[in-house]
């Protein structure tokens, strides 16, 4: 019987320089994003098929360069929550959302573990680029009207994520999605572990570690709305196309609201850690 991932990453190889999915062995290497960092040699079982129906088979290449699980096209969109952590809203001095509070960012700001940089443009290199750790979840399948009791059939895997923000132009109106979109300020991965592999996705630890400090700390445990709910809830009347990232808010911690605040500059280091995923590592770019 054919085995199916539980550990994917996308990849380019150093054997042939193209990109390839490969299933890691967690065994191994429970930390890719740091591995692959370090430099070291790691290998991946190549995958044959897509994300939805990949199989694993027995060759063998090794990891030249990690790229984001899903490429762009793979990705119809991306749906965001913000204050969905009990904590951070008491942090940000507003009261628990009785709903979840949403935004969506563009394809175009997906990007990938290092060496993939977060890049800074101009109209964000103002003292207010922020980061905010984040567990996010891909659909496996599309859905309509996904009732709370079925929702967590429709997630494909997790992965690590930076909902990076720009927070000067966020404050400029109440809609979010231009000062969280902007190309490149979206890093996930390093790995997409399947929901099989993750026994409960509501207690995970969730770290952000800026140039060494560690700033956020949190657990996915203070979800105000749980995965299910959230799934549940974004589907009313409205199609989630397979393939979808949402991304599930963060704990506190953020830059803003640190004494003295915490701000993105350029070559600075940001991970994002999750237990059971992995770190995500990125360099910050100011273009």
């Amino acid at each position: 019987m054919s085995q199916q991932w539980t550990h994917l990453v996308r990849f380019l190889a150093e054997e042939d320089g193209q990109i390839h999915l490969g299933q890691v062995d967690a065994t191994k290497w429970p930390d890719v994003g740091l591995a692959t960092f370090k430099g070291e040699k790691v290998d991946a079982r190549l995958v044959t098929g897509s994300i939805y129906d990949g199989v694993v088979n027995q060759r063998i290449m090794h990891i030249s360069q990690l790229l984001p699980p899903l490429s762009m096209e793979e990705v119809p969109i991306i749906r965001c929550l913000g204050l969905n952590y009990f904590e951070a809203a008491k942090e940000a001095k507003a009261p628990i959302p009785q709903t979840p509070v949403l935004f969506v960012r563009p394809r175009t700001a997906l990007n990938g573990p290092f060496p993939a940089k977060i890049n800074v443009p101009k109209i964000a290199q103002d003292g207010t680029s922020d980061y905010e750790a984040e567990l996010s979840i891909v659909l496996g399948k599309s859905g309509r009207d996904i009732p709370e009791d079925e929702a967590m059939d429709y997630v494909l895997g997790y992965t690590c994520s930076n909902d990076v923000s720009a927070r000067t132009q966020q404050f400029k109106n109440s809609q979010w999605s231009f000062s969280k979109g902007l190309d490149g300020s979206c890093p996930i991965g390093p790995v997409l572990v399947s929901s099989s592999s993750i026994h409960d996705p509501h207690n995970l630890r969730v770290r952000a570690i800026y140039n060494d400090d560690v700033v956020q700390d949190a657990n996915t445990s203070d979800m105000i709305f749980n995965i299910p709910k959230t799934i549940s809830f974004l589907s009313q009347g409205t199609t989630l196309e397979r393939g979808t990232i949402i991304m599930t808010g963060t704990g506190p911690g953020v830059g803003l609201f640190r004494d003295p605040k915490v701000v993105l500059n350029h070559g600075d280091d940001i991970r994002v850690e999750i237990e059971g995923i992995g770190t995500l590592i990125n360099k910050v770019h100011y273009e």
